[in-house]
């Protein structure tokens, strides 16, 4: 995913995006995946290096709480690093449990 821009909005970060590529889509549909923004919750303050230079590519991995999508983990997108690659190999083949799967 790129990022077009990063703002302080209540005392929260929000981060729109550029461009995105699912990698798991989840219970989101592709619908709300077009007009998508994150929120980083109280980390309007928060010194986020990894939002420092917006010109690369970012691996984001959210959730969503009450209509909202909350970022809990982001990383610069880098195939060399041997350490990456494993956890997207991982990524992909990882069955996410649903709500519904649990619950039953």
């Amino acid at each position: 995913m790129k990022i077009k821009e990063v703002k302080k909005e209540n005392g929260d970060k929000k981060i729109v995006p550029k461009k995105k590529k699912p990698l798991k889509l989840g219970p989101i549909k592709k619908k709300e995946l077009k007009r998508l923004v994150l929120y980083l919750k109280n980390g309007a303050d928060c010194p986020c290096h990894q939002l420092d230079n917006l010109s690369h590519h970012f691996l984001i991995l959210g959730r969503k709480v009450k209509g909202q999508y909350l970022l809990t983990a982001i990383h610069k997108w880098d195939k060399k690093n041997k350490e990456f690659k494993n956890f997207m190999k991982k990524m992909k083949t990882h069955e996410c449990p649903t709500f519904q799967s649990v619950f039953k």
